[in-house]
């Protein structure tokens, strides 16, 4: 797969805001895609960590109200968190929002796809940074066998590195392969 295939098959128009009438808290995160052959980036969030704690994850936070909305908010925690600077004008599109299962989270997945990144520098909300190639990812996709893991959504799991991905970044992994593997 191509840069410039992702940039077709991921560009959607781009809503920032979430219109639920659930009570969720709101949060964004930003899918970053780059390299002639194509690396997402994904992150390890440290232990000690009150919510999600050692789960690989996508840059990205709750909404606070200094944000103009929700890409706003990603683009200061991609920023914050591993010293990416990305600009409205180079978010290609939008997924589907989706719900964490224990954190009461409802999040907006925005994606951006680059030719290449500068170095990353990760902030005290980041054990580790990932640059993981995209296909062999997508390849390990299996639905999550753990019934604990089922109760809001049909879930699915992903490896890289003996590290499982599921939950909420899963579910976006699952969208961003539904688009690009059809």
């Amino acid at each position: 797969m191509l840069l410039d295939d992702l940039n077709s098959l991921l560009s959607t128009p781009i809503v920032p805001d979430i219109q639920s009438n659930i009570d969720y808290r709101l949060a964004s995160v930003l899918v970053v895609i780059y390299d002639t052959f194509p690396k997402i980036i994904m992150t390890e969030k440290p232990e000690s960590m009150k919510l999600h704690a050692g789960e690989i994850s996508f840059p990205g936070g709750k909404f606070d109200a200094i944000d103009s909305d929700l890409l706003e908010t990603a683009l200061r925690e991609t920023s914050e968190e591993i010293g990416l600077h990305i600009s409205r004008d180079q978010i290609l599109g939008q997924l589907d929002p989706v719900k964490t299962l224990n954190s009461g989270f409802l999040i907006l997945p925005f994606v951006c796809v680059l030719k290449e990144i500068p170095p990353l520098v990760s902030n005290s909300e980041v054990e580790k940074i990932f640059h993981i190639p995209l296909n062999p990812l997508l390849d390990t996709m299996m639905k999550d066998s753990d019934p604990d893991h089922n109760l809001i959504d049909e879930m699915y799991t992903f490896e890289y590195q003996s590290q499982i991905v599921w939950g909420a970044s899963a579910r976006i992994l699952k969208q961003i392969e539904s688009k690009i593997k059809y």
